[in-house]
C-alpha cells in the first residue's frame, strides 16, 4: 500500500536542481569560461515572464533549488525580480556571481535566509588573479567578500585552479584568514574557452555522469540541457514546450544515456554509486560543482 506514494514522491523530485543560465554577458573575460561569456555577450531572448514561467513549472515538478548563473547573472536586468520570485514561492536560491559589482538590491537578496552566495577566486596575488579573469577584478571581489562577511553572509568560494604554478594554497589561506569557512578547490573544466584558453573540444567524458538526473539547465534562449557545462547539447526549448515535458521526454533520456556511456568509456566519472563529486557550480548539489574531476567542480569563469 505504501509503494505507490513512494514512487510518486521520487518522480516529483527527479530534477532537484535547476540552473538558470541567464546571460552570456560578463564584466570579466576569463580564458577558461565554460560557456565563453564576456563583455560582448548578450542576455538572450527569454523575457522576464518566460523566466518566471520556467521557475513556476520547476516548482510544480518538485524542483526545490534554483541557481542563477551566466555569464554574470547580476547583470541581467530581470535577475533581481526573478530572484525575489524564486524566494517568494519557497524555493532555495543560489547566486553564482563574480562579486565585481554588487548593488544594494543584491545585498538584500544575498542576506535572505534561503539564499546562498557563491563566487570564484584564483589567487591571493592581484596580478595573478587579474591575469586569469583578464580584468582588474581581484580588489573588487575580495572587498565584496569582506563586506559579505560583515553583513553576516557566509559565501561559498571556489578557488579554480588553471595552472600548476597558481597560488592556490596561498589563496585558500587568505580566504580562511578572512573568515570564510566554505572553500572549495576546483579545476577548470574542458568546456567553452577552457582549459584556460587551450581551446579543447567539448569532451562529454569530463562530465560527472549524473547530468539530467536531479539537475538540468535552461539557457538564455530557452534551450534546456542536462548540464550547465554543455549549453550546445539542447534537449528541447521552453519556448516550444513545457519544462516538465522536456525533462521527462525521450530526447533527454537519450542524451543522458549518451553522457553516461561517454563517462564510462572515458573512465573519469561514475566511479561511485552517486556520481562522485565531479560537478557543482556552487553548492547545489554537493556532488556537482564546475571544477574538474577529483575535487569539486564549479562552473564559473
Amino acid at each position: 500500500m505504501t509503494a505507490q506514494p513512494t514512487e510518486v514522491l521520487r518522480f516529483k523530485r527527479v530534477e532537484g536542481l535547476l540552473w538558470l543560465d541567464l546571460t552570456r554577458k560578463c564584466q570579466l573575460n576569463c580564458g577558461h569560461c565554460y560557456n565563453s561569456s564576456g563583455p560582448e555577450g548578450t542576455h538572450g531572448t527569454l523575457t522576464r515572464e518566460d523566466w518566471i514561467l520556467v521557475v513556476d513549472e520547476a516548482a510544480e515538478r518538485g524542483i526545490s533549488r534554483v541557481q542563477l548563473i551566466g555569464g554574470e547573472p547580476t547583470l541581467h536586468p530581470d535577475a533581481p525580480a526573478l530572484a525575489r520570485h524564486i524566494l517568494s514561492i519557497g524555493l532555495e536560491l543560489e547566486v553564482f556571481t563574480n562579486l565585481v559589482r554588487v548593488t544594494g538590491e543584491w545585498w538584500a537578496i544575498f542576506q535572505h535566509k534561503a539564499t546562498t552566495l557563491a563566487t570564484s577566486y584564483y589567487s591571493d596575488k592581484a596580478g595573478e588573479h587579474d591575469a586569469i579573469t583578464r580584468r582588474p577584478s581581484h580588489a573588487r571581489t575580495r572587498s565584496n567578500l569582506v563586506k559579505a562577511l560583515g553583513l553576516g553572509i557566509k559565501p561559498v568560494v571556489s578557488i579554480i585552479e588553471c595552472d600548476d604554478e597558481q597560488r592556490v594554497r596561498e589563496a585558500r589561506a587568505e580566504l580562511s584568514d578572512l573568515g570564510i569557512e566554505r572553500i572549495k578547490i576546483d579545476h577548470a573544466r574542458p568546456f567553452g574557452r577552457s582549459v584556460c584558453g587551450s581551446g579543447q573540444a567539448t569532451d562529454l567524458s569530463a562530465l560527472c555522469g549524473k547530468c539530467g538526473t536531479d539537475r538540468a539547465a535552461v539557457g538564455p534562449d530557452g534551450d534546456v540541457t542536462p548540464c550547465v557545462f554543455t549549453p550546445s547539447l539542447s534537449v528541447g526549448n521552453v519556448l516550444n514546450g513545457s519544462l516538465d515535458g522536456i525533462l521527462g521526454g525521450p530526447v533527454m533520456g537519450a542524451t543522458k544515456a549518451l553522457i553516461r556511456e561517454s563517462v564510462r568509456n572515458g573512465g573519469d566519472g561514475g566511479d561511485d554509486d552517486d556520481g562522485g563529486n565531479k560537478c557543482n557550480p556552487g553548492t547545489v548539489p554537493e556532488e556537482c560543482s564546475p571544477g574538474h574531476a577529483g575535487s569539486s567542480c564549479t562552473p564559473r569563469n
